[in-house]
């Protein structure tokens, strides 16, 4: 049985649409929680749509820290969520735009969904950005370029997850290191920000900091590349 369709808000482009951005948010939010990002962002890259889906309310049982990546996990639940993302990918392909210019990304539960999706899309996708989180369901992933960063004091999906979550792409599953800081097919960046915790204003802090604020280090707009 398919799942239903995904409420989502549009940030919709000021220039001739050529790429889209979906982004999900994390456990307790909305997409309204990333609009102004999105707003942001859509004045330095005016051909991206920017589609940011709603999580259907559920119960949970604690929001809490994540403190074992190797714990059971709901593959149902995270199953069903990657085919919600997956219509919303199917619909930006069927109104025009190439799956090769379509990224996935998320923060926190979101971007655990956001590599799920990213890495087991029968469609080849331009990539996938993983803000503060970890790779779910990992026997079930393929190559395509992905963008990760975490804070080193995040204590609600602690940064040796998002440590553990490369490591395991890079050395159990063929992923490489990029050599020049941008995302390419098979290969994975990863950056780290000092003292950022789990906090989507400091996201945000840093998204308006943009390449200045990373000391002009090209791989600052790496999650953006190819698009």
């Amino acid at each position: 049985m398919a799942s239903a369709p995904l409420k989502h808000l549009v940030v919709k482009p000021s220039s001739a649409h050529t790429a889209t951005v979906i982004f999900v948010h994390g456990l307790g939010d909305s997409g309204h929680g990333w609009k102004p990002v999105a707003d942001m962002l859509a004045r330095q890259l005016p051909w991206v749509k920017w589609v940011l889906p709603h999580a259907p309310m559920s119960p949970v049982t604690l929001n809490a820290a994540l403190d074992d990546l190797t714990a059971a996990e709901d593959t149902s639940g995270f199953l069903r969520s990657s085919s919600s993302l997956n219509q919303l990918v199917s619909a930006e392909v069927d109104a025009g735009v190439p799956s090769e210019r379509i990224v996935v990304g998320g923060f926190s539960q979101g971007a655990a969904m956001s590599l799920l999706v990213g890495l087991t899309s029968e469609r080849p996708l331009a990539g996938t950005v993983s803000l503060s989180g970890w790779l779910p369901l990992r026997e079930k992933i393929k190559a395509l370029p992905i963008f990760m960063a975490h804070g080193t004091a995040d204590p609600v999906v602690q940064y040796k997850f998002g440590e553990l979550s490369r490591e395991y792409l890079t050395q159990k599953l063929g992923f490489r290191p990029s050599a020049d800081g941008k995302p390419h097919p098979g290969t994975v960046v990863f950056e780290s920000y000092p003292g950022m915790q789990h906090s989507k204003r400091q996201q945000r802090a840093a998204a308006r900091q943009g390449p200045q604020g990373c000391r002009r280090r090209t791989r600052c707009k790496a999650g953006y590349h190819g698009l």
